[in-house]
């Protein structure tokens, strides 16, 4: 038997900078800042109800719940994260468990590395 290699799979994360300089410039700094942390607070929010929706079998407010989120991204210039999200909500929709598992694993790993985005554009701004 051969040796088991372990895949590391990274994505990278589009922000909308116009979306940002279009947040900053309307809100300023300060209050930038805040929208942006209250939107990622929101997020993570819908994540936790989606995931307990799907385990109790709630494909509907999965669906929801996966709207919103998808808004909440797309608001704070977060592209492939909102994209992701709606895939996920499509899987739901129709009823595909397979591709929703694999989708709600992206979902996740794109959701880390989105925040770690917004903090770097936050810093940036700052």
């Amino acid at each position: 038997m051969g040796n088991v290699v372990t895949l590391r799979h990274e994505e990278g994360v589009r922000m909308d900078a116009t979306r940002l300089a279009a947040i900053l410039r309307e809100s300023g700094p300060g209050a930038a800042e805040a929208a942006l942390v209250a939107r990622m607070a929101e997020m993570a929010v819908q994540i936790a109800q989606m995931e307990r929706h799907y385990r109790a079998g709630r494909l509907v407010m999965v669906c929801r719940h996966g709207r919103r989120l998808q808004r909440a991204a797309a608001d704070i210039g977060m592209r492939s994260f909102a994209r992701v999200a709606r895939d996920t909500r499509i899987c739901a929709v129709r009823g595909d468990m397979v591709a929703f598992t694999a989708t709600w694993a992206r979902l996740l790993r794109i959701y880390d590395r989105s925040r770690q985005a917004a903090r770097d554009a936050r810093g940036a701004s700052g």
